[in-house]
């Protein structure tokens, strides 16, 4: 199969188009590299410049590559950012995504797997949350990928577009091989931000609230490592794919987590035991809008695609971030 992988030089993309390749398949990275980075992309890897917003770079890149499928990854990520810019968020994310779906209707009508998040859901009481818990996001930036969300659905049912929607929760960790991981212009990861606090590049670790019903009292959220990421979007393209095949134009949504959490606290004690070197942690009032546990149910995902997560030990977790961020302290610039 050959996909094109739109945002394949970012963090998770990049991830993606590596296990793609294992799989067998043939990926094309389609990217403006405003966040992502070419020397994520493995060798032999075809890399399009080009920008969704710009509608004849994507129709030329669909023409001319001819992909059986693409999986769409490309959005601004950062919620605080959204809150402050929002037009760039809804152009960015919105109007790109609508003019992807577009050239896919109008060129190819092929499946499409998308790259949502867990954000769409806002604050809920449910533990662990299901992918029928009312959406209620709390940010620009959840609020655009529900948008991206609904016209996608939409495009299904107007045109019959195939396609699979991914909501992630906190996504981590790098490559075992320590040649790509997290890389972002502005850190705002939990394990990241630790890790590059151990190199010295930060001063100390805030823990926002150590008083929420939790066994240590700080906040518990569902992280899910990069890699497994990648292997659940190849799951997805290629059940999809397979559907389209037979002629169904198919539709599902997934979440994609552990079914578990690690807290605040139990992250940082796991960095403190890697990195050998002990944070300085300040304990802060809770931040507005935090609730105290965020966790997927991944039932589905594990059910339908056969899902196993292969990262599920917190140390190892952390120490394929910190085998990424202490030989590239400075991301790709080294």
């Amino acid at each position: 199969m050959k996909l094109l992988v739109v945002g394949g030089a970012g963090y998770i993309g990049s991830h993606t188009v590596r296990q793609l390749r294992r799989a067998g398949h043939e990926a094309v990275v389609f990217d403006n590299l405003s966040s992502g980075h070419a020397q994520a992309v493995p060798d032999g890897v075809t890399l399009v410049r080009g920008d969704l917003l710009n509608p004849a770079d994507i129709r030329a890149a669909l023409d001319a590559h001819q992909p059986d499928a693409v999986i769409h990854f490309a959005a601004l990520i950062e919620v605080g950012e959204s809150m402050r810019a929002p037009g760039r968020y809804y152009r960015n994310n919105v109007t790109g995504s609508l003019n992807l779906l577009q050239a896919i209707v109008d060129t190819r009508k092929i499946p499409l797997v998308f790259s949502s998040t867990a954000a769409v859901y806002g604050t809920t009481d449910a533990v662990p949350i299901p992918e029928n818990a009312a959406m209620q996001p709390e940010s620009v930036y959840g609020e655009t990928k529900l948008m991206t969300e609904r016209m996608i659905h939409a495009f299904h049912v107007a045109h019959g577009l195939p396609y699979t929607i991914l909501r992630y929760f906190n996504v981590c960790g790098a490559a075992p091989e320590g040649d790509i991981g997290e890389a972002h212009p502005n850190k705002t990861h939990l394990i990241e931000l630790a890790c590059l606090t151990a190199l010295g590049q930060r001063e100390k670790m805030m823990v926002f609230g150590t008083d929420y019903p939790t066994p240590d009292g700080s906040c518990i959220r569902d992280y899910v490592h990069v890699q497994d990421l990648a292997d659940a979007h190849v799951l997805a393209v290629e059940a999809l794919h397979a559907a389209h095949a037979r002629g169904q134009a198919g539709q599902a949504t997934y979440n994609v987590g552990l079914g578990h959490g690690f807290s605040v606290l139990e992250v940082l004690d796991a960095v403190d035991r890697v990195t050998g070197t002990p944070l300085h942690r300040e304990v802060a009032p809770r931040r507005a809008g935090d609730p105290p546990r965020l966790v997927a149910d991944a039932t589905r995902i594990v059910r339908d695609l056969g899902f196993t997560p292969q990262f599920t030990d917190l140390d190892e977790i952390v120490r394929t971030a910190w085998n990424w961020h202490r030989t590239h302290p400075d991301g790709f610039r080294r």
